[in-house]
């Protein structure tokens, strides 16, 4: 887990070794400063030399000086090695996402994500900043004010030593009990950011259904459940500070008055009980420093867990070793294809798909909800592998295709029409980003667009909010036909994309395709027989089996479910999933 994230440290690899080193040189003109001081009271002061008081107090002044500039140069080097790891962790993340096939998405939520590169990855820069530079001073400056102190007097030390090791002790059993809290807290932020997005997306349906109190309640249970664990875990951890003052002021007590009979006895003077008394600071905030480290790291090891997780996950999608760079045609030719979204489940989602379109062909596809329609459009452009089968593509199998060629030139509106915030122009140039104006007019003439575009006061340069908040549905869906039309791509799937635009308008667009790209294969999925019925051919499907395949006249005489729902819709009135008459 280490190994994978430090991968990420990069550039920034010098600021790294540099900030502990500048730590010790700190650390070293600390320990300098109690010495020299002692000599200031023992041959200056009390000897009345007034020369040595001079020259011993520049010395303290430069050692000063030298550990302000290195405390100031590991502090400026430690900011810019953890900021620039965390910069690194967060785009290496992301890149990592963006090859991630369906399947692997699936795996995580989206909240989950988001907390991943925002709070897990903060947490991680704090924490690798107190490594570079507490983790590495703290302990320098144990060891160095432990040694000076056993040099002046190893009677006195031992009183350090002593309450070190106690210390120590007791801070590894408060930490280890409430590591396994601060594990338990960051997963929770995945429940908490769910409540959030969940809200702001869906603002208008919690507003229109009066709904604010139970999603402020649902937002608040997730808050107090956080703010629960992080109760217990910090009751563990608080009992720190009283225990190091506890410390400090017995060390201090014990040190003054075995000290004083020292002084009384000559066996010590004044200026070296005075470095005791500063090396007795210096031990006990390392050991402070120490435990801050240690809680910040406790802290940190399940966000980087979770942080390894997303580095380490492999696109169940790969290339080939020698890709197919060019899809010939249109043509799609389904064999034997089964699928499942969980390998392990025992009702597969497609069983034993057989299917030949020609290029070209205007293919439509009706089927109840949970027929599997939109699983098996996702299959074509290789957005999921097939669990068995093979589906060719212009006569390849499309895991012979480079990915980015074949889903170029398979284009897909899916259910949930997404549109970025930007122009229109900027939107519909996800299709193609080097589209001229005049391209982009185009494909929305025959998306039907253009006669809603040129209504709005700046046209094609209107600022779409995100999400496409500030269009209507319908006017959403045809936009994204548009942007899909401007890939030219060999294949088009709409995947229940004009069902909020009504059938005269979904009309002439299916006339535009039938006039405009004839060569261009067009896949249809519509619960409204208006939208497919003048396809060359539709697709039945019933339970993830393909249970009529036909023109319009020929699934009337022989399929009973395309039947039934064509009565439905002509005579009851009623959609797919509901019976005439009822």
């Amino acid at each position: 887990m280490l190994r994978v994230l430090l991968r990420e440290v990069k550039e920034f690899k010098r600021a790294s070794i540099v900030t502990p080193l500048f730590m010790i040189l700190e650390v070293l003109m600390e320990m300098v400063i109690p010495f020299l001081m002692a000599s200031i009271i023992d041959d200056g002061v009390n000897a009345g030399d007034i020369r040595h008081i001079y020259r011993v107090g520049g010395l303290m002044i430069a050692a000063a000086l030298i550990g302000l500039f290195a405390g100031m140069a590991g502090g400026r080097y430690g900011a810019k090695a953890s900021a620039g790891f965390a910069r690194n962790l967060r785009e290496a993340m992301f890149n990592n996402i963006q090859t991630f096939s369906f399947a692997n998405i699936d795996k995580f939520s989206t909240a989950g994500l988001v907390t991943r590169l925002t709070t897990d990855v903060t947490n991680i820069q704090n924490a690798y900043q107190m490594t570079l530079r507490m983790f590495m001073r703290a302990p320098a400056s144990l060891v160095c004010a432990m040694t000076m102190a056993f040099l002046i007097n190893r009677k006195l030390a031992s009183i350090y030593l002593v309450a070190v090791i106690l210390l120590g002790i007791i801070l590894f059993f408060l930490l280890r009990r409430a590591a396994s809290y601060f594990q338990m807290a960051f997963p929770k932020y995945d429940e908490l950011n769910a409540s959030v997005q969940e809200n702001v997306s869906a603002i208008r349906v919690v507003k229109a259904y009066v709904r604010e109190k139970e999603e402020t309640s649902k937002f608040r249970k997730a808050s107090e459940n956080i703010y629960n664990i992080f109760v217990k875990a910090e009751k563990n951890v608080i009992i720190n500070a009283p225990l190091m003052q506890t410390t400090v002021y017995t060390c201090i007590l014990l040190i003054s008055w075995i000290g004083a009979k020292l002084i009384v006895s000559s066996e010590l003077t004044t200026g070296e009980l005075m470095s005791l008394l500063a090396y007795c600071m210096n031990i006990l905030m390392s050991l402070m420093m120490l435990s801050m480290v240690f809680v910040m790291i406790t802290m940190s090891v399940a966000s980087a867990r979770r942080i390894s997780e997303v580095l380490l996950e492999e696109s169940t999608l790969t290339n080939p070793e020698n890709p197919v760079m060019e899809v010939p045609n249109g043509s799609i030719e389904f064999k034997e294809v089964d699928f499942s979204y969980n390998r392990d489940c025992a009702a597969p989602t497609l069983l034993a798909v057989d299917l030949s379109i020609r290029s070209g062909e205007t293919i439509g596809i009706l089927g109840a909800t949970g027929s599997a329609k939109t699983s098996l459009v996702n299959l074509i452009s290789r957005l999921y592998d097939v669990t068995a089968g093979e589906i060719l593509v212009g006569g390849h199998n499309v895991k012979d295709y480079d990915m980015e060629v074949l889903r170029n030139q398979v284009s897909v509106v899916l259910q949930n029409n997404v549109l970025f915030s930007g122009t229109i122009l900027d939107n519909l140039r996800w299709g193609n980003k080097e589209a001229s104006d005049e391209e982009c007019m185009e494909a929305c003439r025959l998306a039907c667009a253009d006669e809603f575009i040129q209504k709005f006061p700046d046209g094609y340069h209107t600022y779409i909010e995100q999400g496409g908040t500030n269009v209507s549905g319908g006017q959403k869906q045809r936009l994204c036909i548009a942007r899909a039309l401007l890939k030219k791509p060999r294949i088009l799937i709409l995947d229940d994309s004009t069902s909020a635009v009504d059938t005269a308008t979904d009309a002439k667009i299916r006339r535009a395709f039938r006039e405009e790209i004839p060569g261009t294969t067009k896949i249809i999925i519509s619960q409204r027989i208006s939208s497919i019925q003048d396809a060359d051919r539709i697709i039945v499907l019933e339970d993830g089996c393909v249970d009529g395949f036909g023109t319009h006249e020929e699934l009337l005489e022989t399929n009973s479910i395309y039947r039934e729902v064509y009565e439905s819709q002509t005579q009851g009135g009623g959609d797919f999933d509901e019976k005439a008459g009822e």
